[in-house]
């Protein structure tokens, strides 16, 4: 795969909207989102984890419509767009492969705006924590639910489309049930079941074969059984 290497520190945008790349970025370390500018605050409209090709979509849809900014530092390979071009046309198993990674992008959005249009405040957030520790868990990156995280405060409410302080008082009311423990830039679920119980976790949009962490159908049977 031919590639050019690129670092980005925080905040840096690594794509801009209104622009029309040649290429593609393959996330390698760190993480990435799409942002847009709304009138209070930045509104994050997706998160991607390494592994991930957030701007895929580019090769048919040249011009973007965001903008992709790394959280963190990150380190990205930016592959030319003949290239899938090429694979697209000479493997007809890659070529399945990479129209799945852009509907799972479709799938993963179409969550994201369910998640912010149905859920409260709580649940927004214990989602979206139970999404990103099942992807980071599917590339080897959240060993014992312990990850870094790709979040402030402030961020974390541009995700969720809530206030700050009121992200704030989430993650203590997280805390205080001993779903998680958020300290510094690390975040550590204590309570797996729990969380994805209080979310309504099931992670079957995310497209993988066999989902690393049990999910709230796994405890189904044992919630029954306890109302028995």
């Amino acid at each position: 795969m031919p590639a050019t290497i690129g670092h980005f520190g925080s905040r840096d945008i690594v794509a801009r909207k209104g622009d029309r790349p040649s290429t593609c970025c393959l996330l390698l370390q760190g993480y990435l989102c799409w942002t847009a500018d709304g009138e209070s605050q930045q509104q994050i409209t997706s998160l991607h984890v390494p592994g991930d090709v957030p701007d895929l979509q580019s090769i048919s849809a040249p011009q973007l419509q965001f903008d992709l900014t790394a959280f963190g530092p990150v380190v990205v390979a930016f592959v030319p767009h003949r290239f899938f071009r090429e694979v697209n046309e000479s493997s007809a198993r890659l070529a399945r492969a990479l129209s799945l990674l852009m509907l799972t992008d479709v799938w993963c959005l179409r969550n994201w705006i369910c998640n912010l249009a149905t859920r409260d405040a709580l649940a927004r957030v214990a989602h979206l924590l139970c999404e990103l520790t099942v992807r980071l868990q599917a590339v080897g990156q959240a060993r014992d639910l312990r990850f870094l995280s790709p979040f402030t405060q402030t961020d974390l409410a541009a995700a969720c489309a809530i206030s700050a302080v009121h992200a704030n008082r989430t993650i203590q009311e997280l805390r205080r049930r001993r779903l998680l423990q958020w300290t510094s830039r690390t975040i550590e679920i204590t309570d797996w079941g729990g969380l994805a119980r209080l979310a309504g976790f099931q992670p079957d949009y995310l497209g993988l074969r066999k989902p690393p962490l049990p999910t709230t159908k796994d405890f189904l049977p044992a919630i029954t059984e306890l109302r028995a």
